[in-house]
């Protein structure tokens, strides 16, 4: 339970870190949210998925093993707060995966998921995250194209 919560703590200040209210000239791509998902790509093309397995599995970047699991034997201590990513590929299409990541409180206000790339009705943001998203248009992309992979459940 104390991992949980330290987890938990983290993810939570990685939030108030997350973003502020969009601007214009702030160079973020306008997406539309169809019912659970965005169906349009934010770049225009599809993302690469070996790009996007090193941003998941870089515990700088994205921050996804601390609250996922998932098909990456390299890396130790997976976090058990969130969904397994092992699968989700066939349990959710790319427009849903992309939603969750652009904007997760779009479908669950309570998440404690990032907003990676709104930067909307988010608060106390730190100076080196004012004005920018915490992923660009490309990683998003990137990101999807991996998830989008994971077709098997762990065994």
């Amino acid at each position: 339970m104390r991992r949980r919560e330290r987890a938990a703590r983290l993810l939570a200040a990685l939030l108030g870190l997350a973003a502020a209210p969009t601007r214009a000239g702030d160079g973020m791509v306008p997406y539309t949210v169809v019912g659970d998902a965005i169906p349009a790509s934010l770049t225009g093309a599809p993302g690469d998925p070996v790009r996007g397995r090193a941003i998941v599995a870089d515990r700088t970047r994205g921050l996804c093993l601390l609250c996922h699991a998932g098909p990456f034997p390299e890396e130790r201590f997976q976090g058990n707060l969130a969904p397994d990513l092992a699968g989700v590929g066939a349990r959710r299409s790319p427009a849903q995966l992309r939603l969750r990541l652009v904007d997760g409180r779009a479908l669950n206000p309570d998440t404690i998921m990032p907003s990676y790339y709104s930067l909307a009705g988010l608060t106390r943001v730190g100076k080196a995250w004012q004005g920018r998203p915490i992923l660009g248009a490309g990683e998003i992309e990137d990101i999807v194209a991996f998830l989008a992979t994971l077709r098997e459940e762990s065994r």
